[in-house]
């Protein structure tokens, strides 16, 4: 079984991902074989924040060469997770009607987004 850090890599920056920060969108390169549950899961877990909607593209690698020599870079997997940026406190109804509220402090920023690499 793989753990949470074994299914985030690191964080992808570029500009566009930089600017989508702004509404709670952070980009991360995942592990080839994880998908959106294991993602949203490790998300929740390592930044405890709330995951809203998780979306996953496979990206090919380029083609490179050195020399004479062709080659191409390895395939790759990224997310693009959106977390919720004004956590609201649960409300459920238990067994025998009642209803209880849970409020969970969850962070509404990553803070080690850019850090972590």
């Amino acid at each position: 079984m793989k753990t949470y850090q074994d299914i985030i890599i690191k964080p992808y920056i570029t500009e566009k991902s930089n600017n989508e920060i702004a509404s709670g969108k952070y980009t991360f390169v995942v592990d080839k074989e994880a998908n959106k549950t294991e993602v949203r899961e490790a998300v929740e877990h390592l930044f405890n924040v709330k995951v809203v909607n998780v979306n996953i593209a496979n990206c090919k690698g380029k083609p490179k060469r050195v020399g004479v020599h062709l080659g191409k870079t390895s395939d790759w997997k990224k997310a693009i997770v959106k977390i919720d940026l004004d956590p609201k406190a649960e409300t459920y109804i238990e067994k025998g009607g009642k209803q209880t509220v849970v409020n969970k402090k969850y962070k509404t920023s990553i803070d080690e987004f850019g850090a972590a690499q």
